[in-house]
């Protein structure tokens, strides 16, 4: 069962990593017919890169740490906010800075919760 399960899981990363290469082709082809470059199509490449990235970790380690889905959050809410941010009213677009904001936030203290710097003592692991 355990086998199997970890058949599927390598077999749908492999189907999430093929997908995201054809997503990839196709909005270079897009941006090369269309022969403009914005920031987000720009930031929609860095969506893809961050989806391939987690892709490697979870192949090599069989697992994947918080912060690659949170830079991923980031990154769409950003795209979202240049996409719709003419659209938008002011209070809209506060609340999805504050989003981003505290997802940032988030980001940090999950990178330095091993570390010294918050004053966290580190718990010892038994033998």
């Amino acid at each position: 069962m355990k086998n199997l399960v970890k058949n599927l899981q390598l077999l749908l990363l492999g189907i999430i990593l093929l997908s995201t290469i054809i997503a990839v082709v196709l909005e270079i082809r897009t941006m090369f017919l269309n022969q403009t470059v914005t920031l987000a199509d720009l930031l929609l490449m860095f969506l893809y890169l961050e989806v391939m990235a987690m892709v490697r970790v979870f192949w090599e380690e069989q697992s994947i740490s918080i912060s690659l889905p949170l830079l991923i959050a980031i990154t769409a809410l950003s795209r979202f906010i240049i996409l719709q941010g003419k659209q938008m009213d002011a209070s809209q677009l506060l609340y999805e800075s504050i989003a981003i904001v505290l997802i940032a936030l988030a980001i940090v203290v999950l990178r330095l919760r091993h570390s010294d710097k918050l004053g966290l003592s580190k718990k010892k692991r038994r033998k």
